[in-house]
Order: C-alpha cells, then structure tokens, then sequence
C-alpha cells in the first residue's frame, strides 16, 4: 500500500467515487436530458431516492418526490419510467378521424359489394351490434329491484354489417379525406404510417382501428410518416387529388341506381 493512503481513507474515497460513477452512467441513459436533468439526478442519486428497480418499485414514491415537477422530463435518467417505443410499426396505432358531412351510402355499397378488379382498395364486412335507445327519444325510467337475483334486462340490440375499404397506396392526410368522400364513406381514419380507411355509414366507432392498407406501409419505407408532412395537397397536371378520384367512379353510377332501395342484410 503506498504511502499516505490508509484503509480509511480508501474506503472514504469509494464512498464518494461510486455514486458518482454511478451519476455518469445513468447520464448516458438514451433519451436522458442532461441539460435540464444533471442537478436534481445528482441530487437523488446521492440521497439513493431512487435506488430501486422499475419492477419492485419499494422507492417509487420516494424518487417521485425527489425528482418534484421534473419526474417526466428525467425518470429515464434513473430508469424509473416505462422505455417508450420509438418503433416505425408503432405509427400503424396511431390515427386521426373524422365524420364527414355529406355521405351517399347508395355509392359506398356500389363501390365496396364487390371486390376491386384494380386493387385500388381492399373491403371488410363485419357484423356489428347496435343499441338502438340511443336512437329514440330520451327518457328517464326509474325500477325497484327486490331481489339480488333479479335478471337485469339485456339492451334493445340490432345487428347490422359495417364495411370498411382500406386504400392500398399510401396517402396524404388531406387525399385520404378526399378519396373517402369520392367514394360516398360516413366517416374515415387515416393512420400516421399514410394508410386510409374509408368507413360505411352502419359502422361504430370509426370501423377498424388497424392498419391493413395492402401497399401501405412499403417494405422499403424507413422513415415514419408525419401528418405536417402531407398537410396540403399535390397538384398534378392541373388536378387536385379530389378531382382525380371524382373521375375513378364516375363509371359506376348506372351500378349506384341499380342498388337504389336495396336494404343491406346482416350476416348471418
């Protein structure tokens, strides 16, 4: 042992090297901000506020208290906050959705009854159950139960198919909503990885909240697809989106007077 260095003295020295060793190793955290971060993490690591894991958790609250208003900014400095998911799958979970104001339901089931010799789309059919007290007038009824065992009874329910189509190219947000309307939807929901789902006017809930564009996302699509980034729509050869997809149906009126009257049947 050299001289001037005692057993104490090392001992002291690993005390105040390892917490901070411990300080520079939780810095390099990926998505730790340092900047905003290094005070109060040092501060809690010293003070062992949050030396506890994300599964036992025996500190949790006590590391919350310490890190104060900065707990969701630097959580991930002490790995004491779920890893988010910064996966480009994760893109296909996130939607936006709309009503649309004029719907034709004549032209929908025209377009969507039969599968598309183009591909331009792909249809879904599900039945779906509807309360429909939600359709009457409103009404405030009030029952004295006597018995525990009593039977609640069951809802006025209807059955009725919900068709979706999913377009098969990906599209801009504002297409997406164009494209939809040309084809008569009650509503759509177009996914942030540029899938667009049109949606029937029987259907609940926006239709399927899940990306099954056939085209959509590529293969070779690296980069995640932003709603900022399809904000506005491309003009080609003097056309809008909206007016090119006008002239995709307009082959199919004689088809949308045929279906006039008809009344869609659940499945069975």
């Amino acid at each position: 042992m050299g001289p001037g260095l005692t057993m104490p003295k090392i001992i002291i020295s690993l005390t105040f090297a390892l917490p901070l060793l411990a300080i520079v190793g939780f810095f390099s955290v990926q998505g730790c901000n340092e900047a905003v971060c290094a005070s109060i993490v040092s501060k809690c690591m010293l003070t062992q506020s949050c030396k506890c894991e994300l599964r036992n958790c025996t500190c949790c609250k006590e590391c919350f208290s310490c890190l104060d208003y900065l707990y969701a900014e630097c959580c991930s400095c002490v790995e004491m906050c779920p890893k988010p998911n910064n996966t480009v799958s994760e893109l296909s979970r996130k939607s936006h959705v709309e009503d649309l104001t004029e719907p034709t339901p004549d032209l929908f089931s025209a377009l969507t009854d039969d599968r598309d010799t183009l591909q331009r789309w792909l249809t879904f059919t599900f039945p779906v159950d509807l309360d429909i007290t939600i359709f009457k007038p409103k009404e405030i009824k009030y029952k004295t139960i006597n018995s525990e065992q009593e039977v609640i009874p069951l809802k006025d329910l209807i059955t009725v198919n919900c068709t979706v189509a999913y377009m098969s190219q990906c599209m801009s947000w504002n297409k997406c909503k164009a494209s939809c309307i040309s084809m008569g939807a009650s509503s759509y929901r177009w996914f942030h990885d540029g899938c667009c789902e049109c949606v029937g006017h029987t259907c609940i809930n926006y239709g399927i909240n899940e990306s099954r564009c056939l085209e959509c996302p590529g293969e070779e699509d690296d980069n995640p697809i932003e709603p900022e980034a399809f904000a506005s729509e491309d003009y080609e050869n003097g056309e809008t989106g909206s007016e090119k997809d006008a002239k995709q149906v307009t082959n199919t009126e004689e088809k949308v007077n045929e279906k006039q009257g008809e009344v869609t049947a659940p499945v069975a």
